[in-house]
């Protein structure tokens, strides 16, 4: 078979959680809310969990609260207790503030829920070395654990000079409020064109996160030890989506799954990537797996302009649930917070670690993951088989199984999506995201089987609302 499975079964039988308590949820927004429910079924915070016993284990074995330990062993959480809040506001206060961009309050978020795990801040000098140039940093015991991305905070020479001494900052939201304490601060120098280079492979114009992020920021970046001092909402319909590591893998074990394959996106799902994800649950279970579970992961962070809103997303997701394209029963929709740099195989090695952190033990990498078109020129900004090819040999995810699926595309013949045949190579049409959207934004109608027609009309209706704006409404700055 064409699927290819790495499977480390004797390591992953002996795994514990070693996990904290706390959550906090992303910022206070300015997105467009929809009121209705979008998926009331999705499994929302559970306050009053107590393990179960595995009904093949002796009683005194309780379920795991994961599948696959958190990097480092243990899952970060830098939420401040509720019992010291109040001090640590008042502290906050009288502090240097450092004002936070929206998406560096998105990696705020991502850092206090463990995502990052082991890191416990934003990136000092030594780790931000390590994590540029070697894509993971190494633990005090000697060994290895995944971060191919740079989670910094950049800071202007003004904000700089205000900080002066102080071995701590407060850092203030978008919106105004002292949201965290960052403390041992070190301040080292921005050098963005390194950063652009070794992340993305050029330094082309036209990168969305670079535009965005890096070209804008501050010249130099500061580091240290983070305590967000509350949680925080959305407030924007979807906070019941917004699962943290440990209330994922806690309803991992509410569900008794013995397998977690998570699957990261970004766009709607049309019937070839449900058709993958089922497809995967069955191999699963012929391997011998009981009750493998599916993340449905979709980047809920910042993405590019032409990526359709995350709220539209979630509306789509819901339809396909709904609509039975994928069981409710073996399916977690939940948000993944992070931001989207589209940096390919780097980027790539970041949404696989993240979800190790999250309890799942498998992870689907597909055609491209992560990748775009070239900014300046027509063709692929990297090669579309590099994504799995270097996930199979990143340093620090030896533990996770990689799942290569099969291609996708639409049989003409048989009128759905199939696994493309290259026997009959002119019988399958390729339909591209790009391509999905300009379906929808030309209120024309994909082949028939292409996607549920539940969700193809949130798509649609969604490009109706947008062509009803005025163009001095439409949004011309990248969205969330």
């Amino acid at each position: 078979m064409s699927l290819t499975i790495k499977v480390h079964i004797a390591s992953y039988l002996n795994l514990d959680l070693h996990a904290n308590n706390k959550v906090v949820t992303c910022a206070n927004y300015n997105t467009k809310i929809r009121p209705r429910p979008i998926y009331s079924s999705n499994p929302v915070i559970i306050t009053t969990f107590k393990p179960k016993m595995l009904a093949d284990h002796s009683p005194s074995a309780p379920i795991r609260s994961s599948l696959i330990d958190p990097d480092g062993g243990t899952l970060v959480d830098l939420v401040v207790p509720e019992t010291q809040r109040a001090s640590k506001v008042f502290e906050a206060e009288s502090l240097p503030k450092v004002q936070l961009a929206k998406i560096d309050l998105e990696w705020v978020h991502v850092l206090s829920e463990g995502w990052t795990s082991p890191l416990k801040g934003f990136m000092r000098e030594n780790e931000y070395l390590q994590s540029l140039h070697f894509n993971s940093l190494r633990m005090k015991d000697g060994s290895l654990v995944n971060m191919s991305l740079p989670i910094v905070l950049a800071i202007d020479d003004e904000t700089k000079g205000r900080i002066g001494s102080s071995s701590h900052v407060a850092l203030v939201a978008p919106h105004g409020d002292c949201v965290a304490i960052l403390r041992s601060i070190e301040i080292y120098k921005h050098n963005k064109e390194e950063r652009i280079a070794r992340t993305w492979g050029t330094t082309a114009p036209g990168l969305p996160y670079v535009d965005e992020v890096i070209t804008p920021a501050g010249n130099w970046l500061i580091g240290g030890d983070l305590e967000v001092l509350k949680p925080i909402k959305h407030n924007d319909g979807l906070d019941n989506y917004r699962l943290s590591p440990k209330q994922l893998r806690r309803e991992f074990d509410r569900r008794k799954a013995d397998a977690v394959f998570a699957f990261q996106l970004r766009n709607p799902v049309h019937n070839g990537h449900a058709l993958l994800m089922n497809d995967t649950r069955k191999r699963l279970l012929e391997m011998g797996y009981k009750n493998p579970i599916l993340l449905l992961h979709p980047l809920g962070g910042f993405t590019k302009a032409d990526d359709v809103p995350l709220d539209v997303r979630m509306e789509q997701h819901s339809k396909v649930l709904e609509d039975g394209v994928l069981d409710p029963e073996t399916t977690i929709v939940a948000i993944f917070p992070s931001p989207m740099h589209y940096a390919g195989p780097t980027e790539v090695q970041w949404h696989a670690k993240a979800r190790i952190n999250a309890g799942a033990n498998f992870y689907i990498v597909g055609r491209d993951p992560a990748g775009m078109s070239h900014p300046t020129e027509k063709r692929d900004l990297y090669d579309p088989d590099h994504g799995k090819k270097v996930l199979s040999m990143a340093p620090g995810l030896e533990k996770l199984n990689i799942l290569p699926f099969r291609v996708a595309a639409y049989d003409t013949v048989e009128k759905k999506m199939a696994f493309f045949d290259p026997t009959r190579a002119n019988e399958f049409l390729f339909i591209s995201g790009t391509k999905m959207r300009t379906y929808a934004r030309n209120r024309e109608n994909p082949p028939d089987g292409f996607m549920c027609p539940g969700g193809w009309n949130v798509l649609v209706k969604y490009y109706e609302s947008l062509q009803a704006q005025e163009p001095s409404q439409r949004p011309a700055v990248f969205s969330t």
